[in-house]
């Protein structure tokens, strides 16, 4: 939530989060629950769902906790931040580096980063980044387990026991939300294990975030402890960076939050571009 909100319309939004966390909702059942007109509903739910705290749905919404998007759908959305994300993070790498990259979308576009590479191993549970690597030259070592849809990653026993036998360079993690002190927000627990596990096994792990996973912390109720130190690569406000710090260095003030509970922050930059349009399919 924004400090420029009054009182009232923190109050109602907070009150819309309580109620589609009991279940889906559409704008007109939102509009008679409190009163006001389909257009302030609308405001409001898009001003939730871009602080990264509930799902849009056609016609209304449901809470996070409900509803675990799927990964075109993530895709589709924040490109600009997340390219950006993955230039940094790609910066990063060094030559002889065993990089471990987990799934997601934002990990999936360091994998595009890193396709020219052919002095890296690249170890993943990723399908997306699978897809990603298949005509590049870069050494790739998959983690074999079953597959978890919709976030298309490879987990369960035999992931864990391959991780058991490696020490990469560099771990970087998706996530879908996050939170300074308690870490990785995710939709199951067998996954918030395996990203603890990614953390910890590693010599260094940075976790890639876009601005939407900062604000509301996370919606899903198992979160992923992450050891002291863990790096964290969003991207920083800067003036006429986009509309959703309004110029008003909105993200800087949430890395700064997590730069205070001991997270190593590394912000990146953000050039102005449309967030709308067709999105990237895995490989792409």
């Amino acid at each position: 939530m924004t400090s420029g909100e009054r009182p009232t319309t923190r109050h109602r939004r907070e009150r819309m989060v309580e109620l589609l966390g009991a279940g889906d909702g559409t704008v007109h059942d939102l509009a008679a629950a409190f009163g006001v007109s389909l257009s302030t509903v609308r405001r409001d739910l898009a001003a939730l769902a871009g602080d990264g705290r509930i799902t849009r749905t056609y016609g209304g919404a449901v809470d996070h906790r409900s509803a675990e998007r799927s990964w075109h759908d993530k895709a589709r959305q924040h490109r600009t931040e997340k390219d950006a994300i993955a230039r940094t993070a790609a910066a990063l790498v060094r030559s002889g580096d065993v990089v471990l990259l987990d799934a997601g979308t934002t990990v999936a576009r360091l994998a595009h980063a890193l396709r020219a590479r052919t002095d890296i191993t690249v170890v993943t549970n990723g399908l997306s980044t699978l897809v990603e690597l298949a005509d590049a030259e870069v050494e790739v070592v998959v983690l074999g387990g079953r597959l978890r849809r919709p976030n298309e990653s490879l987990l369960g026993t035999r992931t864990d026991q391959a991780l058991r036998g490696i020490t990469p360079d560099l771990a970087f993690l998706g996530v879908d939300g996050l939170d300074p002190r308690r870490g990785v927000n995710c939709p199951d627990p067998e996954q918030a294990a395996l990203k603890e596990t990614m953390a910890r096994c590693a010599r260094t792990a940075w976790v890639l975030a876009d601005s939407s996973k900062l604000a509301g912390g996370g919606g899903f109720p198992y979160w992923a402890a992450v050891p002291p130190g863990t790096g964290l690569i969003s991207v920083a406000a800067e003036a006429g960076c986009g509309e959703r710090d309004g110029g008003d260095g909105g993200a800087a003030r949430h890395l700064a939050t997590f730069a205070e509970a001991g997270w190593s922050v590394l912000p990146c930059g953000r050039p102005r571009a449309p967030e709308e349009g067709p999105g990237p399919t895995p490989g792409s």
